[in-house]
Parts: structure tokens; sequence; C-alpha cells
């Protein structure tokens, strides 16, 4: 399970760790309106770690910036090395 806050309706779609913070910082391009902003979160998870948009799911925060996600496959060693390397 990782915590994400999400910055929507940027330039592009980047991974941003903070040091100190106890959560990742995702800046989509996507708007918060109708479902775009989960879905393109799901995709750029999806295609940054490799697996299935099926493996990776919003537990909580589906109306908020602030989301819990939960991701099936890799083990968290191989999560967090994949999300390192979007750093």
């Amino acid at each position: 399970m990782i915590q994400v806050k999400v910055i929507t309706k940027n330039a592009s779609n980047k991974l941003i760790f903070e040091e100190g913070k106890p959560w990742l910082k995702l800046k989509i391009s996507a708007v918060p309106e109708k479902g775009k902003a989960n879905a393109a979160i799901i995709e750029f998870l999806s295609k940054s770690l490799k697996i299935s948009k099926s493996q990776i799911r919003i537990v909580q925060g589906e109306t908020s910036n602030q989301k819990k996600i939960e991701i099936q496959s890799p083990t968290p060693h191989q999560i967090l090395k994949s999300l390192q390397e979007q750093l």
C-alpha cells in the first residue's frame, strides 16, 4: 500500500519524493472529473511498474487528492525499485 498526494492538471505525469513526507507526490495531467484523474493515476503506475492495471486499486480517497493505493503483484522491494527509477 502506498500513499500519494495527487496534483492534477499538470503539463506531464511525474512522481516526486519529498524528504520526510509520508507520501509520494504524483503530478497528473488529467482533470479531476468523472474519474479521469484516477484512471490516469492507475495508467501511470501501471506503466511505471510494468504491471497490469487490474493489479492497482485506489482503496481510499477516490474523490480526494490524498489517496491510498494498493498494488497487488510485485514485492514491496520491486515496487520501491520501480518507483525510484521514476524519481
